[in-house]
């Protein structure tokens, strides 16, 4: 299965591409991509840098396009998919139609992965943008069960990506309006959940606030530690108990189920976090190039195999410190 690793910058591409990546997502510093936050994402001399590095390992370098454009700023998301291609990208990551028959109309051979962000979850669908739009991969939303990737791996007429470790999103991916309906941006068309210019921090001594245009998200005492505020991850008084009512800051962990999606056919495992630090994914790209060799040199690999230090490692670096298989262990799908 190929690692496909986050580069949220130039530094991280290094690292994912020294510790073990096949290949690095990357997204331009505009709103096209959903991770469009400030300080990330690739300017044009960077992404220059990147395919030339990426390129002299014989790696790939995947651009995510993968946010809904609207009329008026039609012409921002073609100019970066001509960019990309112009640039050497190797793939683009798209969730809209109308960019991915953009795409096709320049290019009968340019090489698309349908984005997680099209929230593709069944057979017909897939069939659809094959058909229409000649894709080459899909990246599953994170709430299919292993049941349900396991029967799109053997039937789809696409290759199947799956997000192996990571921050887990629990709505259904591309369709989620929770920051649209507190901020007025929405993350399917501006690249955000909570854009930065609507997150607001306060110490009130004890106790650190986090707000979202002005409404209370969570608060944390001094020996908490403070996650970057999401609606879906806040805390909130449900009938007069605090509690996170949607989602519990947690990450995605599919170390212990490498075999089955081996045997399932999955063709990539995607690491998330384009958001993260350089040593994040340095760290993370190594334990999985690890884990994917060892399951190379023995298809029964068990999580026996795998080194304990490996669960450590990655629960420290995960929301909450803890780790689940989220919907892949759902057993009555």
């Amino acid at each position: 299965m190929e690692l496909v690793c986050p580069a949220g910058n130039y530094q991280s591409l290094i690292k994912a591409i020294d510790n073990g990546a096949d290949a690095v997502y990357i997204g331009l510093k505009n709103e096209t991509n959903a991770r469009h936050f400030a300080g990330l994402n690739f300017s044009t001399k960077q992404i220059r840098q990147a395919v030339e590095y990426t390129h002299q390992h014989q790696r790939k370098i995947y651009c995510a396009i993968n946010t809904y454009p609207r009329e008026n700023n039609w012409k921002r998301w073609t100019d970066t998919v001509d960019q990309a291609i112009d640039l050497g990208i190797d793939t683009l990551i798209v969730a809209d139609m109308g960019v991915m028959d953009y795409i096709r109309n320049k290019s009968d051979t340019m090489p698309i992965h349908l984005s997680v962000q099209a929230s593709a979850t069944n057979l017909e669908s897939l069939n659809f943008y094959h058909q229409n739009f000649a894709i080459r991969r899909a990246v599953l939303p994170r709430v299919l069960s292993l049941t349900q990737v396991s029967y799109l791996a053997a039937n789809a007429p696409v290759e199947i990506e799956v997000f192996g470790f990571g921050s887990l999103c629990i709505m259904a991916e591309g369709r989620c309006f929770l920051s649209s309906y507190l901020t007025g941006e929405s993350p399917n068309s501006h690249g955000a959940c909570s854009p930065a210019a609507y997150v607001e921090w306060e110490d009130k001594g004890d106790i650190l606030q986090s707000r979202l245009n002005g409404m209370l998200i969570d608060q944390f005492d001094k020996h908490e530690l403070a996650g970057y505020p999401t609606l879906c991850k806040g805390r909130f008084d449900v009938k007069g108990k605090i509690e996170h009512a949607l989602e519990e800051p947690t990450s995605l962990n599919t170390l212990d189920i490498l075999p089955q999606l081996n045997a399932a056919g999955i063709a990539a495992i995607k690491i998330e976090g384009r958001q993260r630090s350089p040593a994040y994914v340095a760290t993370v790209t190594k334990i999985w190039r690890k884990a994917l060799d060892s399951l190379s040199n023995d298809s029964h690999l068990s999580n026996q195999a795998i080194d304990p230090s490996a669960y450590q490692t990655l629960s420290s670096l995960s929301e909450g410190h803890q780790t689940t298989l989220g919907a892949y262990e759902r057993k009555w799908q």
